[in-house]
C-alpha cells in the first residue's frame, strides 16, 4: 500500500460522507425529472430497468430538455464561433500578424473541438442536462496522444469536488467502475492487484471500483520536466486494495466543473429543478387525481339493486345482462354521477406547468413564437430583456466552465505543436491572450446599444424635418456596422471598406462619364454655331476707310 493512496481513499470517504444529503436530494429529482440518470444509489439499480414509476406528467422532463437546448444555443451553438481570442494591448490588436495569428488559433481550436471523434457537442449537452436537473456538472477534457482532444461528461454520482480558499474548484475525485478486462487494458496486467488478476482469468467482466484523484501538487518542483513539476498531481487508485496504479500530472485542471447557482456555505450547485421541486411533486399528484377522476367519468361505478338479481353483471361490450330492466322497461342499473370537475384540475395543472417552464427559462424563448409580428426595435428590446435575465446564470458558465475549458484546450494543443507559431511581437510581451465571448448570449446583452441607436434615430427624424443639418451628426456607415455586429450578421455578407470605396469611385466615374455624354451634344452645337458665325464673319466685306 502507498501512503498517498491511503490518504486519497480516506479523503474520498470523507467527501462522500459530507454530501450524503445531496445525493438523497438528487435521487428525488432524478426519479421525477431525469429517471435515466438515477444512479445515486447504484446498489439497488439494474441497467435497463424501468424507472418511470413516479412520473405521471412529463412537463419537467420536457422542460429540462429545452433548457439544455437553450443553454447550448445561447452559450455554445454548434453553427457559429462562440468565442474568439484577443489581447488587451490596442497596439497589438492593430498588428496584422497578431490578428492573423489569433484568428488562425481560434479556427484551429474550433476545428479540433468539433471533430466527430472529439465528442464535444454531445457531451456538453449532457453537462447542461445535469446542470438543469442537479445544479452541477463535470466535463473531463482528456489529451489522447496521437489523436487530440476527447471530452466526456462525468455523471454526478461519480464526481466529488472541493474548493480552494477563493471558491475555485481545484480538487476532484472521480469514483468509477471498470471490469477486470478494462482495467488490464488501461494499466496493464502487471500493475493490477492480485485480486483483479485472479478475476481476469475467471471473471473478466467482473467490476471493481477505482478512484481518480486530481488536486494541486503539494510537492511541485518547477525544475522537473515530468509530472513532478506540474501544478496538478493525478493518482489512479484501486479502491479494493488501496493500491496506486499510476501517477501523473496536469499543467491545467482537466475537469471543467460548472454550477448553476450556489448557496452560502455550499460547494455543490442548486438547480432549476430544485427550485420547483414542490411544484413538480404537486403536478404529479394532480395528474394522478385527474386521471382517477377522468376514469370515473368515462367508466363510472354502477348502482345496482340490492335484491341480488344482478349478481353476475357484465360490463363488456355486447354482453347480455338479464334482469337489467324491470317489467316496465326501466333500467335497474344506473351509473354513479360523482359531479367531478376535471376541468378545474386541468386548470390547476396548467398553473403548475407555467411555473415549471418559467424556472427552466422556457418562456423566455417563446417570445418570438407568441408574437411573430414585431418590429425590429421591438425584437431588439426583447433580446435586451432576455440578455439581462439570462446574464447572471448563463454568464457564470462562461467564467466557471468555458474559461477553464478553453485554457485546458489551448494548453494541450500548444504542447502538441498543433497551433501556429506565435508572432515575435506577441511573444516578447509574454504571449498572454484573452477570451472574448461572442455567443448569442453576449449579443443579447449588447442589444441595449442597438436599442439606443434605433431610439435616437427615431427621436431625431422629426427634428431633421425642421433642420436637415441635424443628420450630419450621425455616421450612417458606422451605424450600419454597429447594428450588423450587434445582430450577429455574418461578416462574409458585408463588404469591406476597400470594396465600398471602390464601388463609390466607380459610381462617381460613371456619373462623370454620363455628364460628359450629356454635355457632348451641347458642346457640339456650340462649336458648330461658333464655326458658322466665324464663316459668316469671314464672308462679309471689309469696312471702307473714311
Amino acid at each position: 500500500m502507498d501512503s498517498r493512496a491511503i490518504e486519497a481513499v480516506r479523503e474520498q470517504e470523507q467527501m462522500a460522507g459530507d454530501r450524503g444529503v445531496w445525493e438523497e436530494h438528487w435521487r428525488e429529482i432524478a426519479e421525477r425529472v431525469l429517471p435515466r440518470e438515477n444512479w445515486f444509489q447504484a446498489s439497488d439499480k439494474t441497467p435497463g430497468e424501468k424507472r418511470q414509476e413516479k412520473v405521471f406528467d412529463a412537463t419537467a422532463g420536457l422542460a429540462l430538455e429545452r433548457f439544455a437546448a437553450a443553454m447550448e444555443s445561447m452559450l455554445t451553438p454548434r453553427t457559429m464561433k462562440w468565442h474568439k481570442l484577443t489581447v488587451q494591448d490596442d497596439e497589438l490588436m492593430d498588428n496584422v500578424s497578431v490578428q492573423a495569428y489569433l484568428d488562425e488559433v481560434t479556427n484551429t481550436l474550433f476545428k479540433i473541438r468539433y471533430a466527430p471523434k472529439a465528442n464535444f457537442a454531445s457531451q456538453v449537452h449532457e453537462n447542461y442536462m445535469s446542470l438543469g436537473a442537479f445544479g452541477s456538472g463535470a466535463l473531463f477534457v482528456d489529451d489522447i496522444v496521437g489523436f487530440g482532444l476527447r471530452y466526456k461528461s462525468i455523471h454526478l454520482s461519480e464526481i466529488f469536488f472541493s474548493e480552494n480558499h477563493v471558491g475555485i474548484v481545484d480538487k476532484v475525485h472521480r469514483k468509477f467502475e471498470l471490469t477486470a478486462r478494462q482495467a488490464a487494458e488501461k494499466w496493464g496486467v502487471d500493475k493490477l492487484p492480485e485480486k483483479i488478476r485472479g478475476a481476469l482469468e475467471k471473471q473478466p467482466e467482473r467490476k471493481f471500483e477505482f478512484l481518480h484523484c486530481v488536486k494541486p501538487n503539494p510537492d511541485r518542483d518547477p525544475r522537473k520536466r515530468d509530472y513532478r513539476g506540474m501544478p496538478f498531481v493525478s493518482y489512479y487508485i484501486c479502491m479494493t486494495s488501496k493500491m496506486m496504479l499510476s501517477e501523473g500530472g496536469y499543467n491545467t485542471f482537466p475537469y471543467a466543473i460548472s454550477r448553476y447557482v450556489t448557496a452560502p456555505k455550499e460547494i455543490y450547485g442548486r438547480s432549476p429543478a430544485m427550485t420547483v421541486l414542490p411544484d413538480i411533486k404537486m403536478l404529479n399528484e394532480m395528474s394522478k387525481t385527474v386521471i382517477r377522476a377522468a376514469h370515473k367519468i368515462v367508466d363510472p361505478p354502477l348502482l345496482l339493486q340490492e335484491d341480488g338479481v344482478l349478481q353476475a353483471f357484465n360490463t363488456r361490450p355486447g354482453a347480455l345482462n338479464y334482469g337489467g330492466v324491470d317489467d316496465q322497461g326501466r333500467a335497474v342499473v344506473q351509473p354513479l354521477q360523482s359531479g367531478a370537475r376535471v376541468d378545474i384540475g386541468m386548470d390547476m395543472m396548467e398553473q403548475r406547468r407555467r411555473v415549471i417552464n418559467d424556472a427552466f427559462l422556457i418562456t423566455l424563448f417563446q417570445i418570438l413564437v407568441e408574437t411573430p409580428n414585431m418590429t425590429a426595435t421591438e425584437a431588439m428590446l426583447r433580446a435586451q430583456e432576455k440578455g439581462a435575465l439570462l446574464a447572471p446564470t448563463m454568464g457564470r458558465q462562461q467564467s466557471e466552465m468555458l474559461g477553464p475549458l478553453i485554457e485546458r484546450e489551448l494548453d494541450i494543443l500548444g504542447r502538441a505543436g498543433v497551433l501556429p507559431p506565435m508572432p515575435e511581437v506577441l511573444a516578447r510581451r509574454g504571449g498572454e491572450v484573452d477570451i472574448e465571448y461572442v455567443s448569442p448570449l453576449n449579443r443579447s446583452q449588447r442589444a441595449e446599444e442597438g436599442v439606443a441607436i434605433l431610439r435616437t434615430l427615431e427621436s431625431v427624424v422629426p427634428l431633421a424635418q425642421i433642420d436637415p443639418n441635424i443628420m450630419l451628426r450621425f455616421n450612417p456607415d458606422q451605424i450600419v456596422k454597429e447594428l450588423a455586429e450587434i445582430n450577429g450578421v455574418p461578416a462574409k455578407i458585408l463588404r469591406s471598406d476597400e470594396e465600398v470605396e471602390a464601388i463609390i469611385a466607380k459610381q462617381q466615374q460613371q456619373i462623370e462619364t454620363q455628364r460628359l455624354l450629356e454635355a457632348a451634344p451641347i458642346a457640339a452645337n456650340s462649336a458648330k454655331t461658333l464655326a458658322e458665325t466665324a464663316q459668316l464673319a469671314g464672308q462679309q466685306p471689309a469696312a471702307l476707310p473714311i
